[in-house]
């Protein structure tokens, strides 16, 4: 191996970005930080970080994201890879961007105040550095993407929900108001949720029916390529 071939090539920095977005129980939220440090200093940003040379890239996003809000064991997903020239002001920098998605509730306490990190709703996001809009507006493409196809919005509700809850959830992913009936209709179509006897009395004198997931319905269906919406 020539390994002079290496030398003699011009060098990139490597970074990594996390989109995490969180649900409340009424909207989705992204978690954004001030930026420490020039260029941009100050403004808001996605938690980002560079690649150490002996790292590898799920790491730095782990590692990034742990001492930039305090959170940890989050599973990320990478999204994609930006690597215009002149995206970062400072010198040629490739980002591999990383998604994930929680219940914000269950992790409001490890939420790092020391970068001012904060939660804002999808619909009223500040303006960002550099491309980081794109690679948010990348990563809410591919949630709804995922969701319609895939049970993980399950896991951000309790273990036993309304069907106002779970409509709730979808309509905050799609920032859309979705028609009760249909939606009721379609849900229950897809014969993956189990009624309860119980009712929810909180919102309403008549209350709802709880329903859980069956998630071992659904892995015999899911061959079938179910669609959630």
């Amino acid at each position: 191996m020539d390994i002079r071939k290496y030398k003699s090539r011009d060098k990139v920095l490597v970074a990594v970005d996390c989109i995490i977005f969180g649900f409340d129980g009424k909207q989705i939220n992204v978690l954004l930080i001030k930026r420490g440090f020039e260029p941009e200093q100050g403004k808001w940003s996605l938690m980002g970080g560079f690649v150490g040379k002996n790292e590898n890239v799920d790491d730095a996003a782990a590692r990034v994201l742990k001492q930039l809000t305090g959170l940890a064991d989050i599973y990320m997903e990478q999204l994609y890879c930006f690597g215009k020239a002149d995206r970062d002001l400072a010198g040629r920098v490739v980002s591999i961007a990383y998604s994930a998605f929680i219940n914000s509730a269950d992790y409001s306490e490890q939420i790092s105040t020391d970068h001012e990190a904060r939660w804002f709703p999808l619909s009223k996001t500040p303006s960002l550095i550099f491309d980081h809009k794109q690679m948010l507006d990348k990563a809410k493409k591919a949630l709804r993407e995922k969701v319609a196809n895939h049970p993980i919005g399950f896991e951000l509700l309790p273990f036993k929900f309304t069907l106002r809850q779970l409509q709730n959830l979808y309509e905050a992913i799609y920032e859309t108001k979705l028609d009760k009936r249909n939606f009721t209709k379609k849900i229950l179509s897809i014969k993956v949720l189990k009624k309860l006897k119980e009712k929810e009395k909180e919102t309403s004198r008549k209350g709802s029916f709880y329903y859980v997931f069956d998630r071992a319905h659904y892995r015999k269906l899911e061959h079938e390529g179910i669609k959630f919406v």
